[in-house]
């Protein structure tokens, strides 16, 4: 399988990758400039990297929940995207991206933390989804 999360946000998509369930990569962030050029991109993105599943970020529990999940359809919709799609709670991901940065680059706005929160939630996803498994006998 292989992944691509999105931490969606107004300004800034950010993106990582996995094709192996123990690494997760930070891919360069998408600078939103309008939902037709920031679905674009991230359609050639999910192409260029063969990608099966979407692991996309959301405050769940939230009150927000499901008009952030109408968002997200919508932008998905605009994607095109005909793979799987998982939520995974986003709660605290930039909080704890911009504690691994700090002191290694000053709070520029390029997308690296939104990458980075990105790289959370596809671990998150992903270790949340290795205890649902069931280990093959050998």
């Amino acid at each position: 399988m292989k992944y691509i999360a999105i931490d969606l946000g107004l300004k800034r998509i950010g993106l990582a990758y996995s094709a192996h369930k123990d690494i997760v990569t930070p891919l360069p962030a998408v600078i939103r400039k309008n939902r037709n050029q920031a679905s674009d991109e991230v359609r050639k993105v999910l192409k260029e990297w063969e990608v099966n599943t979407v692991v996309i970020g959301i405050p769940l529990g939230g009150s927000s929940e499901d008009e952030m999940k109408r968002r997200i359809a919508h932008f998905m919709n605009l994607v095109d995207f005909e793979g799987e799609i998982f939520y995974q709670d986003e709660a605290g991901s930039s909080k704890e991206a911009e504690a691994l940065m700090k002191g290694e680059i000053k709070q520029i706005r390029d997308g690296r933390i939104d990458s980075i929160s990105a790289m959370i939630i596809l671990q998150r996803y992903l270790r949340a989804s290795q205890k649902t498994l069931i280990p093959s006998a050998i």
